[in-house]
């Protein structure tokens, strides 16, 4: 189950469930849609993943399997690491 990371880990920006600026990679990196198109240009940068629109999951699963609360920040190069500042 995917665990629907609370932020942007680029610019750390809030991305609450059902948000449609999330973006998610295959690994579960989570980034908003700015930070998808710039800084990191549509790839994650470590491995050159895409990212995709984040799936959203249905209340009654979210009950069963919530959404994580743990905030991840990357250091990736070009990003912020700011809430609401982009490069």
């Amino acid at each position: 189950m995917r665990q629907l990371r609370p932020n942007c880990e680029c610019c750390d920006r809030d991305l609450p469930i059902g948000d449609a600026d999330a973006r998610i990679c295959p690994v579960e990196c989570t980034v908003c849609a700015e930070c998808f198109e710039r800084p990191l240009g549509g790839r994650r940068p470590d491995c050159g993943a895409g990212l995709v629109l984040r799936p959203t999951r249905p209340d009654a699963a979210l009950v069963r399997f919530p959404a994580s609360i743990e905030r991840v920040l990357k250091s990736y190069e070009n990003c912020s690491g700011r809430a609401g500042a982009h490069v």
